[in-house]
């Protein structure tokens, strides 16, 4: 059996560019797709807390040490630069991978500086 599991995801990135006219992908600062183990063309999903908008795309690499998240082509519809986003990708895992599994999260503070990275979601109390 599988499962589809979050595998990444940046938490609360600010929009630094809305392209609408570059070939339709998402560019994160490449020490961020390093540091998530996000791929290079890996789909994506994107979920605006500003304007509640949630769409798929690709990741392409940003400039390393850029802070950048550059949302291009028709997708530069759903945010505006300053929007803050939600970037996560899915992986299938096996059974036995699951033994084990933990999502890379990276969490962000105001001015896209990385807060800190986790590898869980702290319990939602009611």
């Amino acid at each position: 059996m599988h499962a589809i599991m979050l595998k990444a995801k940046l938490h609360r990135a600010e929009v630094t560019h809305a392209v609408l006219d570059y070939e339709g992908s998402c560019a994160i600062d490449g020490e961020w797709l390093d540091l998530s183990g996000i791929r290079e063309y890996e789909q994506i999903q994107i979920y605006n807390v500003d304007n509640g908008e949630r769409f798929t795309t690709y990741a392409i690499r940003g400039e390393e040490g850029s802070r950048m998240i550059s949302v291009n082509g028709a997708a530069a519809h759903k945010a505006r630069v300053g929007d803050r986003v939600i970037i996560c990708a899915y992986a299938h895992y096996s059974e036995a991978e699951l033994l084990n599994f933990k999502p890379r999260m990276l969490y962000m503070a105001p001015g896209n500086e990385l807060s800190h990275t986790s590898n869980a979601i702290p319990v939602q109390l009611a």
